[in-house]
């Protein structure tokens, strides 16, 4: 698990970081920590209109909703959408059980980057784009040019270099993201990714498949 930094930027002090994005993008992830707290959140509440919109996969009114939130270069968040994620899609997503939305939560310019190039590929390419992203995370998250690899990885989706360009200078999709980041700290008290919420129960910390299923099956229909 990745910690989230206590100090949160004004909004000019968001301009700022836009501003020096780019050149940030050598940074890596903080170090992980292993944090758990098992809270209640009531779900009408997390399901409240974001600053983006959520790219929500499974059926409208699957039993189980599960909220993820994020960095993109978070190695506990890559492990869990590389080996857990496929069996959570296969036996709970795509069967109609679970509703699973993941949320933008960067811990540092790089997977802030990260997210704004996800988004600005379009809302039916996203979550294709985020599952690429962290497959490839080693390719472009932990090299000395972060934003070439970016764009190494990204050459498959067709995504231009102006556009490229263009997303990361994007002052409002940049204050969208750091606004979903700031409600999940400061409204649910998300701090280290990757944060679930289970039907509004708090899960911090990758999560197996076994693990995620002895959450699941309990709420499901007798």
């Amino acid at each position: 698990m990745v910690m989230f930094p206590d100090a949160l930027p004004s909004r000019g002090g968001r301009r700022l970081l836009l501003k020096g994005l780019v050149a940030a993008l050598a940074l890596g992830a903080s170090s992980p920590l292993a944090v758990a707290q098992n809270t209640k959140v009531p779900v009408e509440e997390l399901m409240a209109p974001e600053a983006l919109p959520d790219i929500v996969q499974g059926k409208a009114d699957a039993p189980v909703t599960i909220i993820e939130y994020a960095s993109m270069t978070c190695t506990h968040c890559a492990a869990f959408h590389t080996e857990t994620y496929p069996a959570l899609l296969k036996n709970y997503i795509d069967t109609g059980k679970v509703k699973f939305i993941l949320r933008e939560f960067p811990l540092d310019p790089l997977a802030t980057a990260g997210f704004m190039l996800a988004r600005c590929e379009g809302a039916d390419k996203r979550t294709a784009v985020v599952d690429l992203l962290f497959s490839q995370q080693k390719n472009w998250a932990f090299i000395d040019k972060p934003l070439d690899g970016l764009q190494t990885v990204l050459k498959v989706t067709g995504l231009s270099q102006q556009s490229f360009e263009a997303c990361l200078k994007d002052q409002k999709l940049f204050d969208q993201i750091m606004e979903i980041r700031d409600r999940g700290s400061q409204k649910f008290g998300v701090n280290a990714t990757p944060t679930f919420y289970v039907n509004g129960l708090k899960v911090s910390g990758e999560q197996t498949p076994d693990s995620m299923a002895k959450i699941i099956d309990p709420l499901l229909p007798k």
